[in-house]
């Protein structure tokens, strides 16, 4: 076997065993060996490319050992997912690739990491998302080394992972040992770990906070056929006996998504009057009467009518003489009338939403003719928080699935001033894979960034607790289980630095990377134009 195959397999392994339970530790190294592959590679067409299939490969390989399991829901989201991943990160590497060539080595890193950073943030924000593989969410199950994303957010984590793996670099690539390449590489992997372990400390103590009682229910319905095949009277006799189960003197019990509403045209709930559903009604008022002090978060499917002779929103889909949007929703209920609804904001391309692409547009009449339908869901453009209006409750919020994978989104209602998150979920469609792991690790995450405990609940598993350190409660219910599960979780009402701030970190590589760009350009540009002009040798007739 070549070194080059030995380097690019050691780097996808490290990559990917932050992913598959090896934890993010194994991030700080794991560049290392793809970037002593670049370094075999000197100047020229031809070598770029081969270098850019080295990249490529690494890149691809990561990406299906961690992703896989996107197939059981949509095999085009694997290879979409890979491709995205060789293409956009690959740029970046390449960058770093022809700069190390033709400029000095401190500004090649200055563009990789910064690029780096700039791609995440273009993957996490653009029409095409699926920002799974972000460098700082490696870190998920070793919460206690990254206690500082309180700060920094998962950006934070990918910084640290790139500076630590050029530190290393540094050290190991002549082959000669220099004492402080080697410290200053130490140093850059430990300091972050003691600074987490400080912030850790200086937490206040979880037992001392004030307490919600929390119930999350796990129906355990089969997504692909069950959950809409299951008559809906006998879905909501096993939903609400599961809700049951809940204390007397709980204060939010949690449902997972799309609990009602989308078994058949007849059930849907319409926007403009929620509560005159049957089902909906079914649920607020086993509210009023079993816990008429508690709150109830339940997901559901609802509709949206124009009269309209025109397209409304670029989601409106046609139906009859109606216009129709369609939402995913995270309804709050109390038993009274004042009910309060979040829209699902981050959806899953191809499958809740299409880009707004104009090739698509012009392909919008082939689809539907196919059978499919063009806009997805609707979404909204603002941030939900559900208060109380009896005073019984603390603020809070819910996110949907897909949303809490992304962290300035979900700090957005925390800044508003949620005390409490819910995440609902149905994590099914990719059975029993590290897809429904991963996901439910990443809340770890979100409730670190703001400090805030989170329940969640899914349809199919994991449901559970996450206090505002990252630590996942006793009390939860794994995959293929159906049963509630309660606990007293902490309130904090704090505001974190990034619940503020947001996703900065990204936003200051998305400045500094094109304008180390141009900078080059323009060096480069002076440098030809300071070149001598070779002179023309003159021709004499004889």
């Amino acid at each position: 076997m070549s070194k080059r195959v030995l380097l690019s397999l050691s780097s996808v392994l490290l990559l990917s065993l932050a992913w598959l339970g090896g934890g993010g530790l194994f991030l700080l190294p794991a560049f290392v060996p793809l970037l002593l592959l670049l370094e075999g590679f000197d100047k020229g067409r031809r070598n770029f490319w081969k270098a850019y299939g080295w990249v490529a490969l690494t890149l691809g390989l990561w990406c299906l050992a961690t992703v896989w399991w996107v197939w059981y829901a949509a095999a085009v989201g694997t290879i979409a997912a890979t491709i995205v991943q060789m293409t956009l990160f690959g740029a970046v590497l390449m960058c770093y690739h022809y700069l190390r060539l033709r400029s000095s080595r401190s500004f090649a890193y200055v563009v990789l990491v910064t690029g780096w950073i700039a791609a995440e943030h273009l993957y996490l924000r653009g029409q095409v998302s699926f920002p799974w593989l972000l460098l700082g969410n490696g870190f998920a199950n070793q919460t206690w080394a990254v206690q500082w994303y309180e700060w920094t957010g998962v950006f934070g984590g990918t910084l640290w992972v790139l500076i630590a793996n050029l530190a290393i670099f540094e050290a190991v690539r002549t082959g000669k040992f220099s004492r402080p390449k080697v410290v200053r590489a130490t140093v850059v992997v430990v300091l972050p770990m003691v600074v987490s372990g400080i912030v850790y400390a200086l937490q206040p103590a979880e037992s001392e906070m004030p307490k919600a009682k929390v119930t999350v229910v796990q129906p355990n319905f089969e997504p692909y056929t069950e959950k809409y095949t299951v008559p809906r009277e006998a879905q909501d006799m096993i939903m609400l006996s599961l809700a049951g189960e809940a204390p007397s003197d709980v204060d939010f019990i949690v449902l997972p998504e799309t609990v009602l509403g989308d078994i058949s045209s007849s059930e849907w709930i319409w926007e403009e009057s929620p509560l005159s559903s049957e089902v909906m009604t079914r649920y607020n008022d086993f509210m009023a009467t079993r816990y008429p002090e508690a709150e109830m978060v339940v997901g559901a499917m609802t509709s949206r009518r124009y009269l309209s002779e025109s397209r409304p929103t670029r989601t409106a889909r046609k139906l009859g003489i109606h216009w129709l949007d369609r939402y995913n929703t995270a309804f709050r209920l109390n038993g009274t009338d004042t009910l309060a609804r979040h829209h699902k904001s981050k959806l899953v391309i191809g499958v809740e939403m299409m880009p707004d692409w104009k090739i698509l547009s012009l392909l919008e009449n082939t689809i539907v003719s196919l059978g499919g339908t063009t806009g997805g869901l609707g979404t909204d453009n603002f941030v939900t928080v559900f208060r109380d209006p009896r005073g019984y409750n603390v603020p809070s919020s819910a996110q949907i699935c897909y949303e809490s994978i992304y962290g300035e989104h979900f700090s957005k209602p925390v800044a508003e001033g949620a005390e409490l998150m819910f995440v609902i979920t149905n994590d099914g469609w990719w059975h029993d894979t590290p897809g429904h792991r991963q996901h439910f690790s990443y809340s770890r995450l979100r409730a670190i960034e703001n400090r805030r405990s989170i329940a969640r609940s899914a349809n199919t598993g994991i449901s559970g607790f996450i206090t505002p350190t990252g630590k996942v409660l006793d009390q939860r219910l794994g995959w293929d289980e159906r049963g509630a599960a309660t606990a007293e979780v902490p309130i904090n009402d704090r505001v974190t630095f990034y619940s503020r701030m947001g996703d900065y970190i990204a936003r200051i590589c998305n400045l500094i990377f094109p304008l180390a760009l141009l900078y080059y350009v323009a060096i480069y540009f002076r440098r030809k134009a300071d070149e001598p002009t070779p002179k023309k040798k003159s021709k004499h007739k004889k």
